[in-house]
C-alpha cells in the first residue's frame, strides 16, 4: 500500500503523540503494529486477555478497615455527662432490676499454637470494656493476666464526663454524687484505678473521664416511705421475704433504700453474722482488695439463674463452688471497700429485691 505524503506525516505525529500519552507497557506493540502498516501490513485490534484470578489488581476499590463498632463494649453501662440518668453499684437513679448485669467468672485458658487468651479477647467475649475488668479484679497491668487466672467479670455503670476548666476531681465526684469527705476520697480512687491515672492531678481541660458508679443530677422526687430512712427490718431467722429469699442479716437496720443494681444496705454491729438469702453455689469470694468498691464480698448463684451479692464483709466464711443453704453463714458484716461504716450491701440480681 502506497501512501501519500500527507498520509506519511499524520502517521509520524501519531508516533510522537503516543511516545508521551500511552505507558510504555503498550507502546511497543503499538509501535510494531504502526511499523506493520506502514510497510504494508495488515492492522489488526486484539483484545487485551483479562486479568481475573489469581494476582488481579481492582483499581477504584475503597480501603477495607475494621469495623469500628466491634470495638463497643456492651457491658458498661455508660451515660453521657447531660443525660437523665445512671446507675452505679452505690446510685439510687434507676431501678436496677432491668438491667440484668450478671457476674461472670472467667478462667483464662491456656496459650494455644496460634496465641495467647489477653484481656482484649475477654472483654470482647463478654462485651465489656478491658478496664472493667481491670477495675473489677485490682489489676494495674493487663500484661499480668496469666492463663489459669480467674477473673469477675462485673459490669459498671457510670457516667462519662468531658473535663472542663477549673475542675478537679474532687469537683467532679460532688457533681456526681459524693457528699462527705470519705465519699469523695473514696470516688476519686474509683475514677484513678479505672482511668489508670497517675493522680488527682494527671487530669486537663478536654479530658474525658468515666465516674463509676457516678449518679446523674435529677429533679427530686418524693420517694415512697418504704424505700428510704433508716426504717428498722426485724425479721426472725426463719422468715422469707418475696421470692422465697431469708433475710440475709435478720435484725439489721435498713439505712438506704433500693439502689444500684438492686440493693439494699442493712446496718449491723462489725462481726454480725451474714446469712445465705437462698440455696444456691458460691461463684465469687472475694478477700482483700477495693473489686471495685465492694471490698471483700460473696456471690451465690441460685437456681433459676438469679444471684445476690453480699459485699463489704470483714471476712468470708465460704470459698467458690461451696454449696450454701439458706440461712448458712456465708460471711460477717463489715466497712471494707467503699462503705462509711458497718454494714451489708445486699444485690439481688435477676430477681426482686423483698428487703
Amino acid at each position: 500500500m502506497n501512501l501519500n505524503h500527507k498520509q506519511t506525516r499524520f502517521l509520524e505525529a501519531a508516533v510522537v503523540v503516543s511516545l508521551i500519552i500511552i505507558p510504555l507497557s503498550v507502546q511497543a506493540g503499538w509501535l510494531s503494529s504502526v511499523a506493520g502498516f506502514l510497510n504494508g501490513d495488515t492492522l489488526v485490534y486484539e483484545k487485551p486477555q483479562s486479568t481475573s484470578g489469581a494476582g488481579e489488581v481492582k483499581l477504584l476499590s475503597s480501603a477495607t478497615g475494621p469495623d469500628l463498632k466491634s470495638n463497643q463494649g456492651g457491658g458498661d453501662i455508660i451515660v453521657e455527662e447531660g443525660a437523665l440518668q445512671s446507675s452505679g453499684p452505690f446510685s439510687e437513679a434507676i431501678d436496677a432490676k432491668n438491667l440484668g448485669g450478671e457476674i461472670s467468672v472467667h478462667t483464662v485458658r491456656p496459650c494455644t499454637e496460634e496465641r495467647c487468651e489477653t484481656l482484649s479477647h475477654i472483654a470482647e467475649m463478654y462485651g465489656v470494656s478491658v478496664n472493667t475488668i481491670l477495675w473489677a479484679n485490682d489489676i494495674s497491668n493487663a500484661k499480668s493476666v496469666q492463663p489459669g487466672d480467674t477473673l469477675i467479670i462485673l459490669p459498671i455503670t457510670g457516667v462519662r464526663h468531658v473535663v472542663k476548666n477549673g475542675e478537679t476531681l474532687a469537683s467532679i465526684t460532688k457533681k456526681y454524687g459524693a457528699e462527705s469527705a470519705e465519699e469523695v476520697e473514696a470516688m476519686i480512687g474509683d475514677i484513678l484505678s479505672y482511668n489508670r491515672l497517675a493522680s488527682a492531678s494527671d487530669i486537663s481541660p478536654g479530658d474525658t473521664v468515666v465516674v463509676p458508679g457516678g449518679i446523674m443530677h435529677q429533679a427530686t422526687t418524693k420517694k415512697p416511705s418504704s424505700s428510704t430512712g433508716s426504717t428498722p427490718t426485724r425479721v426472725t431467722s426463719g422468715a422469707s421475704g418475696g421470692g422465697g429469699f431469708v433475710h440475709p442479716v435478720p435484725g439489721a437496720v435498713r439505712t438506704q433504700g433500693i439502689h444500684g443494681y438492686n440493693a439494699v444496705d442493712l446496718a449491723a454491729a462489725n462481726g454480725t453474722a451474714i446469712r445465705a438469702a437462698a440455696d444456691g453455689e458460691v461463684i465469687v469470694s472475694k478477700s482483700g482488695g477495693w473489686n471495685g468498691g465492694y471490698g471483700n464480698y460473696v456471690v451465690i448463684k441460685h437456681s433459676g439463674g438469679a444471684q445476690t451479692l453480699y459485699a463489704h464483709t470483714s471476712s468470708n466464711a465460704v470459698g467458690v463452688g461451696a454449696s450454701v443453704s439458706a440461712g448458712e453463714t456465708i460471711g460477717y458484716v463489715g466497712s471494707s471497700g467503699r462503705s462509711t461504716g458497718a454494714h451489708l450491701h445486699f444485690e439481688v440480681r435477676g430477681a426482686s429485691n423483698p428487703f
